[in-house]
Formats: structure tokens, sequence, C-alpha cells
């Protein structure tokens, strides 16, 4: 079984290590940069459409989410794809947390160890639907059908989709296959 301890020391230094030449302003980045940046002052990036002359043009704004510990940071290509997270996404929502492909990633050891700026925006929106994101992930890992329901049900969400029988929602674990299990969660 994988000790906490690595785990939680990378994130833990991971919070705390950037590389900044300059100062990150939102409003200078490249769009394709944008999404899961954090400003030099701590606040989020986010990606937003505007008309101009005619035709949308993407901008970076600052938002007003403030990040505890870290700022000026450009999230990694790397993490972009372990994550599963879109930078041309215009807003986040939590509803991708409903996705079960999404939530493997950001589940997964890849995403959930390595990149804890996306994972703390995530934990943060799962938080303001009152789900624990290290609940959601075991669930997910346990019974994955299982888990969106209950998202579903703790946030307030539609009923379960078509193909979802009651007696599929209510089977035991053998019932349904399991994911693997998020590291962060041991």
């Amino acid at each position: 079984m994988p000790s906490f301890k690595s785990p939680f020391l990378l994130l833990l230094s991971s919070l705390f290590l950037h590389v900044s030449l300059a100062e990150i302003i939102c409003e200078d980045l490249p769009h394709d940069i944008c999404a899961f940046s954090i400003s030099s002052s701590g606040k989020r990036c986010l990606l937003e459409t505007a008309m101009e002359a005619d035709k949308v043009e993407y901008q970076c704004r600052t938002s007003e989410v403030v990040v505890e510990r870290m700022a000026e940071h450009i999230e990694s290509d790397e993490c972009v794809q372990a994550c599963g997270v879109d930078r041309n996404a215009i807003g986040i929502s939590s509803d991708s947390l409903l996705e079960p492909q999404f939530t493997n990633k950001l589940c997964a050891p890849d995403c959930s160890h390595n990149c804890p700026n996306i994972l703390d925006l995530f934990f943060n929106l799962a938080a303001g639907e009152g789900v624990f994101l290290p609940d959601l992930c075991e669930a997910q890992r346990i019974n994955p059908r299982r888990s969106m329901v209950e998202f579903m049900s703790s946030s307030g969400g539609a009923a379960p989709g078509p193909g979802l029988s009651d007696a599929e929602l209510s089977a035991g674990d053998d019932a349904l296959p399991s994911a693997p299990a998020p590291d962060f969660l041991d």
C-alpha cells in the first residue's frame, strides 16, 4: 500500500514552488495559456469571449477568486492533459464532475499528485456543491455509476439519465466495474 507521506510532500512542495521571470498579469496572457493560470496577485485567470468588429475574440481576465498559497503559476501542458481539462473552455463549472471520464482523470495519480492548482480548483468547485472531492474520488473508484448519482443528489442535480435502472443504482460493488484508486486517498 503506497504511503500517504510521499504524495502529501509532493503536493506541499508543489504549492510553494514556482518559476517566474516577470509579473503575471492575466490580461497580458495569450488565450492559449490563460485558463488554469494564476496571476502574481494570486487571483485565478479566466478565459472569456468578447465581440470585436463582429468577430468573437478570446480574452484573458483576472477573476476575483484568490488562490491561497499559490501565485504566478501557469499550468503545464502535462497537467492539462493528465487532468483532462481544456484550456479553451469558457468558464469552469462543477458540471464536469458529473462526467465519469473527467472524474477518473482528475482522481488519477498523474493529476492528483502532480497538479495541485487544478486539484485545488476542482476541490473548491466540489465543495461549493457540498461534496468532498476525496470522497467523490473514492466513490468513483468503488462504484462509478453510484458516485455520479450521489454527487447529483448532494448538489441538487438532475435525476440519473437513461440507462441506469434502480437495480443498477442500488446494486453492490460487485455489480459494476471499478476504476483504479486515486493515490491521494491512501
